[in-house]
């Protein structure tokens, strides 16, 4: 009959089984997704849609990571929710990878209402927004916070403001 199992010998079990399933192969890393297209007919869906609901969302509370309006959203969160609800559209999860993809880039002054508006900290592009239109942008901008409008003028808005791209809907 074999031996009882000590205690200490059971958390290194635990351990050693762990470590076991860890140790396979890995998957290769996929690219991120620059877009997926909408899941809606062309014309369905306007600027002004998405527009409409992403001011409903003001006064959401920020999270960080958040990206429903029951849990709160962060800024990336909010923009990729707003463009997946309204249009079907999928975007990257993060500011700096909604940045790159393969959108047109809009000049600061032919911003359009549902236009993604990017702004940089040093060197990376680390907040996001949609231009509202008169100079304005809703965004998810920092912890304690909630879903705002705010100018694009505003003197920090201004300062970081990096570019902006219009996703074809």
């Amino acid at each position: 009959m074999p031996a009882p199992l000590r205690p200490l010998r059971l958390p290194t079990l635990a351990c050693a089984v762990i470590l076991a399933a860890c140790g396979g192969p890995h998957p290769k890393p996929q690219p991120l997704p620059r877009f997926t297209a909408p899941t809606r007919h062309k014309g369905e869906v306007s600027a002004n849609d998405i527009l409409f609901r992403a001011i409903a969302l003001v006064g959401t509370p920020y999270r960080y990571g958040g990206n429903t309006p029951q849990g709160g959203f962060d800024c990336s969160g909010l923009v990729e929710y707003v463009f997946r609800d309204v249009a079907g559209i999928v975007l990257p999860r993060t500011a700096q990878d909604i940045s790159e993809i393969g959108a047109p880039e809009v000049r600061r002054d032919r911003l359009e209402s549902g236009d993604l508006v990017f702004f940089r900290e040093s060197w990376r592009v680390s907040h996001v927004g949609i231009y509202v239109g008169e100079g304005r942008f809703v965004h998810a901008p920092n912890e304690g916070g909630t879903v705002r409008l705010d100018y694009l003028a505003d003197n920090y808005w201004d300062k970081h403001f990096s570019g902006a791209k219009r996703i074809p809907l």
